[in-house]
């Protein structure tokens, strides 16, 4: 069973929070920040928007990839951001969660 893992960013309505996670389901995690499902720094400050994305083959290649992220300042992540994705728009906009 092949399995892809993800680095993502998640970010508020105002973009002016950034969030940078790894997860190996990528579609389930971003349902769970969505809904709030659990209590911490994305509900707290209202993360429930995909802005941007990774996908790797290998979790721990993914895992790397995340600590490089977050070892950078907010405006290499911007950047990032605004190469993909410059109208910061949900990426997840029409995914259908059905868990």
């Amino acid at each position: 069973m092949f399995h892809q893992s993800a680095v993502y960013f998640m970010s508020n309505k105002n973009n002016n929070v950034l969030y940078v996670g790894v997860t190996s389901n990528l579609i389930k995690r971003v349902y769970q920040h969505k809904t709030s499902a659990y209590q911490g720094f994305t509900s707290k400050y209202n993360c429930d928007k995909l802005v941007y994305f990774e996908i790797f083959s290998d979790i721990n290649e993914a895992i790397e990839r995340e600590k490089q992220l977050k070892k950078g300042n907010r405006k290499r992540k911007d950047n990032l951001v605004n190469i993909e994705n410059p109208e910061w728009q949900d990426l997840s906009e029409g995914w259908i969660f059905n868990f």
